[in-house]
């Protein structure tokens, strides 16, 4: 099912997310929610909490950018190791129409358990590195905005302002507190 995707302003995007303690029909759910809510939305990666769901579970799928890329999904999923740093150009579905370089690990080990609820590890580089660091953030309350230098966050404060009310608005509609 294709879920509204929440704004930036709304609490849910700020609030650390809780663990998944076991992939049920729940998260199953909310794991194909997220895949059709990708898609419509036609991004690379999407975090529960941006669904407005506080639970560590996050989409990925570059298949656009690197075909060979299947999509995944990671339930609580733990950066293990980073190396080198790289910085490149972000956007967020839950900031649209907002960019900005955010350095980020340029590889990366992340442990997570797969839908069927299976631990692994996947060895991610580049842009799949990227998306990855970038969607485990949003299971944080962190956003690629919080990487930018003050000034550039300063001189985003128009378009951000914008966009924060839209966030409340759907915190009032939901009852987040």
């Amino acid at each position: 099912m294709i879920r509204e995707i929440v704004m930036y302003g709304s609490k849910v995007l700020r609030r650390e997310a809780d663990s998944v303690a076991a992939v049920d029909a729940e998260v199953s759910g909310l794991v194909q929610d997220l895949f059709d809510t990708l898609e419509e939305a036609d991004g690379v990666g999407l975090a529960a909490p941006q669904i407005g769901i506080s639970r560590r579970v996050i989409v990925v799928d570059i298949s656009g950018a690197e075909p060979n890329a299947p999509p995944i999904a990671l339930v609580n999923p733990v950066i293990d190791i980073g190396q080198g740093m790289a910085t490149a150009e972000e956007g967020c579905l839950s900031i649209p129409d907002v960019y900005g370089g955010v350095s980020r690990y340029t590889n990366i080990e992340v442990t997570a358990l797969d839908q069927a609820g299976e631990p692994f590890k996947l060895n991610a580089e580049g842009f799949m590195a990227r998306v990855l660091q970038h969607e485990i953030d949003h299971l944080d309350g962190k956003l690629f905005i919080d990487h930018m230098p003050p000034l550039k966050r300063t001189l985003l404060r128009g378009p951000l302002k914008r966009l924060k009310k839209e966030g409340e608005a759907w915190d009032k509609r939901h009852a987040v507190s």
